[in-house]
């Protein structure tokens, strides 16, 4: 079991981030068969497995996949993210910018748990520009597998942020934590059963926490300097991608029309314009237009929140779509 013992210090500098990076990790190694998590939703599956096909001759991807064992693997090649918004660039930049002593030693450790044998693998690993040579790999993998679906997953990774930090704000950190897969608040720490043996201070820096679409149903951490102690956790919602979408319930379609009846079913969390737009593939100008409709009607309401504008369901909302579907 793996332990962080945090105070309120660490709390107060506790904070939410995405890693696209991590992501992308976490998906090639399941394509590869090195994750203990074998599925992929089912709509994405033959596409993406058609797509690593000639990354899989990449030197620089089995090198990268060299480096994975089955509880471990190299930190500084999915690093831990600096915030809510970061980019695929700004991960691959923090790649580039590795110190190369720093990667050298989490290359030993790594082929020291799982020796490599693959002598093109073994040449990028060797090579003086090792972080610059695995990162243009990432990013071709990025290219081929995950650009296209990024937006639909960080719309998922951002509303389960933003579900926790409303958590947050009701009945603090024991808020947000709960509900959290595999992890639990016990003591004046958080513990996580799955990982290995240990204990980590993490004197006053405070905890980052990644949702994570590719995690699921697992849980990863960073515990070990230089990096900062971070939780990544499967994002609420994530399962239903593995699930074939229901269509809108037809009596519900039949009242509001098709789209609306798929906006008012996506509202079980609040979302801005631009999730919806991204998580139903539809032009933001159409779901906003959809939007001003359902608002009249009574079936939304909106708040502001930071830069965004956020609708939820209003209980006539929520009565309308529970019982279509009954």
């Amino acid at each position: 079991m793996l332990r962080f013992e945090v105070t309120a210090a660490d709390l107060l500098h506790s904070r939410f981030a995405l890693s696209p990076l991590f992501e992308l990790d976490s998906l090639v190694r399941i394509l590869a068969g090195q994750s203990r998590h074998k599925h992929l939703p089912e709509a994405w599956a033959g596409r993406l497995r058609t797509a690593y096909r000639p990354l899989a001759a990449d030197p620089a991807i089995r090198a990268a996949l060299a480096l994975h064992s089955p509880r471990h693997g190299p930190d500084f090649l999915a690093p831990p993210p600096a915030g809510l918004t970061q980019t695929i660039a700004d991960d691959l930049a923090a790649v580039r910018a590795t110190p190369l002593a720093l990667a050298r030693r989490e290359i030993d450790t790594c082929l020291a748990r799982r020796p490599c044998t693959d002598a093109g693998a073994l040449a990028v690993l060797r090579d003086p520009d090792v972080c610059a040579l695995l990162a243009a790999g990432l990013e071709r993998a990025w290219h081929a597998l995950l650009a296209a679906d990024w937006p639909r997953l960080r719309v998922i990774c951002e509303r389960d942020v933003l579900h926790r930090t409303a958590g947050l704000g009701r009945g603090g950190w024991a808020a947000a934590f709960e509900g959290l897969p595999h992890v639990r608040w016990r003591d004046g720490g958080i513990e996580i059963p799955r990982l290995a043996v240990g204990t980590v201070t993490v004197d006053g820096a405070g905890l980052l926490l990644v949702p994570s679409v590719f995690v699921w149903p697992g849980v990863a951490a960073y515990s070990e300097p230089p990096w900062p102690a971070t939780i990544i956790y499967a994002a609420r919602g994530v399962g239903a991608l593995w699930e074939p979408a229901p269509p809108p319930a037809e009596a519900l379609a039949a009242l509001v029309g098709r789209a609306r009846a798929r906006l008012l079913e996506a509202l079980d969390e609040p979302a801005s314009t631009t999730q919806l737009a991204r998580t139903l593939g539809a032009a933001p100008g159409a779901v906003g237009d959809h939007l001003a409709v359902l608002l009249r009607a009574g079936l939304l309401d909106r708040a502001r929140s930071g830069r965004s504008v956020l609708y939820r369901r209003t209980p006539l909302g929520d009565a309308l779509v529970a019982t279509a579907s009954l």
